[in-house]
């Protein structure tokens, strides 16, 4: 139960699916965890659950997309905690729209959360862990949909195949720098999350929705937000200290087809 052991981790978009199985796993095995989110009420809970079981967590609202907000949130993180060694940019937002239908409007506001909340994460956890002297690991949530095009999730695919690539050049400087911080992305497919679900809404049938979305992974089924955790523990761990500028795939066979 001590895979991070007394290292310190913000979670973004920490208040519900990958984010919150995130949180809550790195907990598990000892990390003292900042969870971050516009969702106030759910970030408490989250933070509640991780206390209740015996860990150290604290929530702060955060629009990613705003960089003043990412330097209160790492004052607070360094401020309570004291050092900085884990970041899991887990928060994000999903338009279902092809290239003719995507206005510039909702482009803008996805890329800003997906794409630009990734960057800033990225470029103040680099600062905090050099302050910390301990080394570190970035995990940038990129998707299976930062790997390969769907007709539907131009905003999307554009969003998540920029985390893909930047996320290897900055695991590549950091490593040239010799700053002991590794940087990877996750890839995960349809995962059974709030945000799949309210999508599936957005689209009409959910239940004929989540077939659908279930047949197009070969192993049978949709994932499940620890499938996801248990990577990012991973990723946060020394169990993968030979990893960076990596992709972590975890899809039920999708990309593989």
């Amino acid at each position: 139960m001590d895979r991070v052991k007394n290292k310190v981790a913000i979670v973004t978009g920490g208040a519900s699916g990958l984010g919150t199985s995130s949180a809550i796993l790195l907990a598990r095995e000892g990390a003292k965890i900042v969870i971050t989110d516009l969702d106030e009420e759910n970030g408490n809970k989250v933070v509640q659950q991780i206390k209740d079981n015996g860990g150290k967590a604290i929530f702060i609202k955060q629009d990613v997309s705003k960089e003043n907000q990412w330097k209160k949130v790492i004052e607070t993180t360094l401020k309570t905690f004291g050092k900085l060694h884990i970041l899991a940019n887990a928060a994000g937002i999903a338009i279902g729209k092809n290239v003719e239908e995507i206005t510039l409007a909702d482009w803008k506001k996805l890329l800003s959360i997906n794409l630009d909340g990734s960057f800033l994460g990225t470029q103040y956890a680099i600062k905090a862990m050099k302050e910390t002297g301990e080394g570190g690991s970035i995990i940038n949530f990129s998707s299976i949909e930062g790997l390969i095009g769907d007709p539907n999730l131009a905003a999307y695919n554009a969003s998540k195949g920029g985390v893909t690539l930047f996320t290897k050049s900055a695991a590549l400087h950091c490593a040239k720098q010799g700053y002991g911080i590794r940087v990877n992305s996750i890839h995960p497919a349809y995962i059974w999350t709030p945000m799949v679900e309210n999508f599936l809404k957005a689209q009409g049938d959910v239940e004929e929705g989540k077939k659908q979305l279930e047949s197009l992974h070969p192993i049978g089924h949709l994932g499940e937000p620890d499938d996801i955790g248990y990577g990012v523990v991973y990723l946060a761990s020394d169990e993968s200290k030979f990893m960076t500028g990596s992709e972590l795939v975890i899809d039920g066979g999708y990309t593989a087809q």
